[in-house]
């Protein structure tokens, strides 16, 4: 995968960071991601756009839920992706577990975040926790 910082000379807006602590964020997060993609020069296509919101909200809510209650979203994008990069404060890898159908405690989001995303890497923390790198096609 290119490093997600890094932006081509025809997209030249530099990564957008967001950092949050908040159940309430999660909203915020699809809209800054869906704001991001409206900026894009050219365009996403509708689909990716909508699926940008929703990789980058899955993303947040498993920050939030399993990796330690405070996530930073990183935003950039290439001739080719947009990479979104979500760091939280633990070094533990997401794990796959059977999607819950009945009780309303989730399971879904990794599946989706992998199937959804052409490329996900997991970086360790420089001091702690951990990075999650989501790459999309454009």
């Amino acid at each position: 995968m290119n490093d997600p910082t890094t932006t081509s000379t025809t997209v030249p807006r530099p990564p957008i960071v967001l950092a949050d602590d908040s159940p309430a964020g999660i909203p915020r997060a699809r809209n800054v991601a869906r704001a991001f993609a409206d900026s894009l020069d050219p365009a996403l296509a509708p689909e990716t756009s909508e699926t940008l919101a929703l990789v980058v909200s899955e993303l947040a809510t498993n920050a939030l839920r399993h990796g330690g209650g405070h996530y930073t979203l990183s935003l950039s994008a290439t001739d080719d992706a947009v990479n979104v990069a979500v760091s939280d404060l633990n070094p533990e890898p997401p794990r796959e577990r059977t999607p819950d159908l009945n009780d309303g405690t989730g399971g879904f989001g990794w599946h989706m975040i992998r199937r959804l995303t052409g490329n996900v890497i997991i970086t360790p923390g420089p001091r702690q926790g951990k990075t999650i790198h989501a790459r999309l096609t454009r």
